[in-house]
């Protein structure tokens, strides 16, 4: 009796169980064929419209500018230097590194002695030359009236000459005085010949004289100027830089005591590229004298001077590039030789071009503009210049219409965009005055960060050299320096 209870009641649990598996697979092949008769519905999808900054481009005359580094250089350089050697007796008190001197001021003294000595020898012997001329000049005259008393002399020979000869062609006179008379003539010749050449040789001597003179003369010039010489003078107002000597010294000749520097002649030497230097040259080849601006950053304060272009370098070195350009500073009193600045030079304007914020640009060279149903346009552009973080470009068309500031991957033509508020341009245009030691660390940051791309990097860099920097520049670098 149980085991027939137990057997009914299994048969009956296996009965309910057959019946629950067919009731759920009724309700599941009823809910599938309800689904299958069912029409397909599409979602309902709606266009995404992405918000972008734009620009309105406007056409209009700029003047470009081209972005350098030099180093300021004085045109006026000079190595003071001794010409005679000797022992330093005399310094100036303005002879001292930074010193400031006037154009012949005394700076030092070496021991004249025996620069003084030589010159008394030489003016002895100048007075000993004078003298000797003055001998021979009358020496000179005494021959000279000397030879004039026996011309005289040869003359009244010549004439009792004459009349013994014509009182012997009149039978009154004798051939003995004849000849008597010939011997003392030729006698008297000879005398005038013998005072002839001592006047020859009397003026030898003053010829002699002059020269000794003139030997005496430059002898005393030489000793005048090495006497000079151990006076040392500024050749021009300046300042004293590399002083290396002190009262008491022994110096060599041509011993390097000093450098003198006019800073008054200062220029700046700074390098540009072949295409850069090609827009500074007109139509016929020469090198324009374009003006330039050159800062020097000194903590929060910039020092400016400027100037204009007047020449460039003669020849390009082995492993250099570009060309070297010098400029002439009109004053800049605050600037010394070998401080390092930037250079900004300006270009000849350029006509009907855009400014546009450079991340406008396309890789493709051409912009995205608005259409009237808001939707991208894709606008090619012809790149003039790169301005820092902006761009000169032309293209016809272009004036008036609106510019997308900024391209990303998801911008393309036939976009529907909508633009930002006024407002929320303004907060992202935000600048910072930055601290040089701020400054100091994000420049060091962005140059060792290796994952920055090149031009990224550069831009940045860019950023952070103009005295007012973008404060969303500022605020990405810190995030990422925080992180």
């Amino acid at each position: 009796m149980r085991f027939l209870r137990q057997g009914l009641f299994g048969l009956f649990l296996v009965s309910l169980t057959i019946g629950l598996l067919a009731y759920a697979g009724h309700t599941v092949v009823g809910a599938v064929q309800e689904r299958m008769a069912d029409e397909p519905r599409a979602p309902e999808r709606q266009e995404r419209v992405f918000a972008v900054r734009t620009v309105t481009a406007a056409a209009k005359t700029i003047t470009p500018t081209i972005a350098a580094y030099g180093q300021i250089e004085s045109r006026r350089t000079l190595e003071i230097r001794t010409q005679a050697g000797g022992i330093l007796i005399d310094l100036a008190p303005g002879f001292v590194e930074g010193g400031e001197v006037r154009a012949g001021q005394f700076l030092a003294r070496i021991d004249p002695a025996d620069a003084e000595a030589t010159l008394s020898r030489a003016r002895t012997d100048l007075e000993d030359a004078r003298a000797e001329k003055r001998e021979a000049q009358r020496a000179l005259d005494l021959a000279r009236d000397e030879l004039a008393a026996r011309r005289d002399q040869a003359e009244l020979q010549q004439r009792a000459l004459d009349r013994q000869r014509d009182l012997a062609d009149r039978g009154a006179g004798t051939t003995a005085a004849v000849e008597t008379a010939e011997l003392s003539a030729v006698q008297a010749r000879q005398a005038v010949l013998a005072s002839r050449q001592a006047v020859a040789a009397a003026e030898a001597r003053v010829d002699q004289a002059a020269t000794a003179i003139a030997r005496a003369e430059l002898a005393v010039s030489d000793a005048e100027r090495r006497l000079a010489e151990t006076r040392i003078t500024a050749g021009f107002s300046g300042t004293l830089r590399d002083v290396t000597v002190i009262a008491g010294r022994l110096v060599t000749a041509n011993e390097r005591l000093a450098t003198l520097i006019d800073g008054a002649a200062l220029e700046v030497a700074f390098r540009v590229s072949t295409a850069q230097f090609a827009r500074l040259l007109d139509e016929a080849g020469a090198l324009l004298e374009a003006p330039v601006t050159v800062t020097l950053a000194s903590g929060d304060r910039e020092i400016t001077a400027t100037g204009r272009i007047t020449r460039q370098s003669a020849s390009v070195a082995e492993g250099e590039s570009g060309r070297m350009v010098y400029a002439v500073l009109d004053d800049a009193p605050a600037m010394k030789p070998g401080d390092f600045v930037s250079v900004s030079v300006q270009e000849p304007p350029l006509d009907a071009v855009t400014r546009l914020p450079a991340t406008a640009l396309g890789p493709k060279g051409a912009v995205l503009v608005l259409d009237a149903e808001a939707r991208l346009e894709r606008q090619p552009v012809t790149l003039l210049r790169r301005q820092g973080n902006d761009i000169l470009v032309r293209a016809p068309g272009l004036p008036g219409r609106d510019v997308v500031v900024e391209r990303s991957p998801v911008l393309g033509p036939g976009v529907k965009v909508r633009r930002l508020a006024p407002e929320a341009v303004a907060g992202e245009a935000r600048t910072l005055t930055l601290s040089p030691d701020r400054r100091a660390r994000l420049k060091a940051y962005v140059t060792r960060d290796d994952a920055l791309p090149e031009a990224e990097r550069n831009r940045l860099l860019s950023d952070l050299d103009r005295a007012q920097v973008p404060a969303r520049t500022v605020e990405r670098l810190e995030r990422r320096m925080g992180g």
